[in-house]
């Protein structure tokens, strides 16, 4: 049985004009998940996001912090189901 997650976090706060997508793109590779952070217009940025399960929790503890600059207020989570489709983390652009 893969332990395998898709999981796609809607991080709110101050996180836009923060370097907040630079930072979970750093931080990604640092827990070897794959999937991309995008700003959205509603000032809140998304990440979808695959990868072992304990790395993605691990991963996900520090987007509730983010950047020095940042002030994240919430991140609301959603499991889907996991495709293998992402091959590295980016930031994707609406």
């Amino acid at each position: 049985m893969s332990n395998k997650v898709h999981i796609e976090a809607l991080i709110k706060g101050v996180v836009q004009g923060v370097g907040y997508r630079w930072f979970a793109t750093r931080t990604a590779s640092k827990y070897n998940v794959s999937g991309y952070v995008a700003n959205l217009p509603t000032g809140d940025v998304k990440a979808v996001i695959e990868g072992e399960q304990g790395m993605v929790n691990d991963f996900i503890d520090e987007l509730k912090v983010g950047p020095p600059s940042a002030s994240v207020n919430d991140i609301i989570i959603d499991k889907g189901e996991y495709t293998g489709k992402y091959r590295g983390f980016g930031v994707e652009y609406a």
